[in-house]
């Protein structure tokens, strides 16, 4: 199948006009690059989307409360109420499948006033009062030292952990931070560790501008008793949150004395639906590429065809000697594909190295210039890259099948006769 004479015929032939040859090929070359190109687009555009996430636990929601807008056993409409240390364990026995339920605390901020004080400097920044499991829900590298543990917890250690942004904003250039002091309003915290969190958004400086201190520690120092600000609530892998969700609220609903239907008095944000919901998006978005793509690489296929149809019209009379001198016809079908498939290959997979190379290009000005707000790192796997190549030997077969069996229908007779 694969003799030497056969290829030197099938080069003859596809160089024998080879303008028309390139402009058949680049129909083929330009529908497998917008392929990758949209494919690449596509997942840059879903990287940046999940970067935008961080590396928050997708499967948490985020519990506060609001004012009541309906009276309920005896309560009056418009109550204000705070969740409370005990609510933790209440949803932790009455709701099964939770990994992680975080209470936490806050104040400050930076659009707030200046809270932190070391020295003659000072700084408005994010303070928050959490127990250890939070480093599960909101990922973050300890840089230097630690984070915060249980002990801390029991014994209520004034310590803290501050981010990298603290650190810069605090400290001189160079100057180790740990087992220095912090004043929080007024009062004074250890510190005993820094982090750094990875972020690619436009606000990625601010979250580097927290300082996390032991919840117990928080509430004796701000005077907060056993109040809890909101929650994080992270369920176990193979069960969603969102299922969880409505069982959640109602426990609370239930303890705190709050109407059934009142769907105000508690806020809560579902991290996981919000997910789903982009990675829908990215599904949809996947679909469009490959049919846009695939529309356009089939018109390069058909031109692909239409030219094997005028080479087999032009090569009427060789055909009609072959046959006459008793070549099999399949052989002759057999020419023809080949010559259709190895024009669509090599068009082909010219436009895989394109875009190959235009992907690594993007990288590199990526790479260069710094992040882009949700866009980060175009790529196309190789199962993609596998998927066009099979794309590419099927479509050369079917543009080559229908010029085949017109070549093997001439007659030798008629053939000859043609001028």
């Amino acid at each position: 199948m694969f003799n030497r004479d056969r290829w030197k015929e099938i080069l003859e032939v596809l160089t024998k006009n080879w303008f028309r040859t390139v402009l058949t090929a680049f129909g083929v070359f330009w529908g497998i690059l917008i392929l990758i190109i949209l494919l690449a687009a596509g997942k840059g555009l879903e990287n940046g989307i999940r970067a935008d996430f961080g590396d928050i636990a997708t499967n948490t929601m985020f519990m506060w409360t609001r004012s009541t807008t309906k009276a309920y056993k005896g309560l009056p409409r418009g109550r204000r109420f705070n969740y409370k240390i005990q609510d933790v364990a209440l949803i932790r026995e009455q709701v099964p499948n939770l990994r992680f339920i975080s209470p936490r605390n806050q104040l400050g901020g930076f659009r707030g006033a200046n809270n932190v004080v070391r020295g003659i400097k000072t700084g408005a920044f994010n303070v928050y009062g959490d127990y250890p499991e939070i480093i599960n829900q909101d990922p973050m590298k300890i840089t230097s030292g630690r984070f915060l543990n249980q002990l801390d917890i029991e014994q209520k250690r004034k310590i803290a952990v501050i981010g990298e942004g603290v650190r810069s904003s605090l400290y001189d250039l160079g100057e180790d931070p740990l087992g220095t002091y912090i004043k929080i309003q007024g009062v004074n915290f250890l510190v005993v560790g820094t982090y750094k969190k990875r972020t690619t958004d436009g606000d990625g400086e601010e979250v580097q501008k927290e300082i996390y201190i032991p919840f117990t520690a928080f509430s004796q120092a701000f005077n907060r008793a056993d109040n809890v600000g909101w929650m994080a609530i992270t369920a176990i892998d193979g069960t969603s949150i969102t299922q969880l969700k409505e069982r959640i609220v109602g426990v609370m609903k239930e303890k705190h004395k709050i109407h059934p239907d009142d769907l105000r008095a508690i806020g809560y944000f579902d991290l996981y639906e919000q997910y789903n919901r982009v990675e829908s998006l990215f599904g949809a978005m996947r679909v469009i590429a490959y049919f846009v793509g695939i529309l356009v690489l089939l018109s390069g296929i058909i031109g692909v065809s239409n030219i094997m149809l005028i080479v087999v019209k032009e090569r009427t009379k060789e055909i009609g000697i072959r046959r006459a001198l008793g070549e099999d016809p399949w052989s002759i079908k057999k020419q023809i594909l080949l010559e259709s498939i190895f024009l669509t290959l090599i068009s082909g997979m010219a436009g895989i190295v394109m875009g190959a190379l235009f992907i690594y290009g993007i990288n590199a000005i990526l790479e260069m210039s710094g992040p882009v707000d949700m866009f980060l790192n175009p790529s196309v796997s190789l199962g993609v890259v596998s998927g066009a190549l099979v794309i590419l030997m099927t479509s050369g077969l079917l543009a080559g099948f229908i010029p085949a069996q017109s070549a093997i229908k001439v007659k030798p007779i008629d053939a000859l006769r043609t001028e």
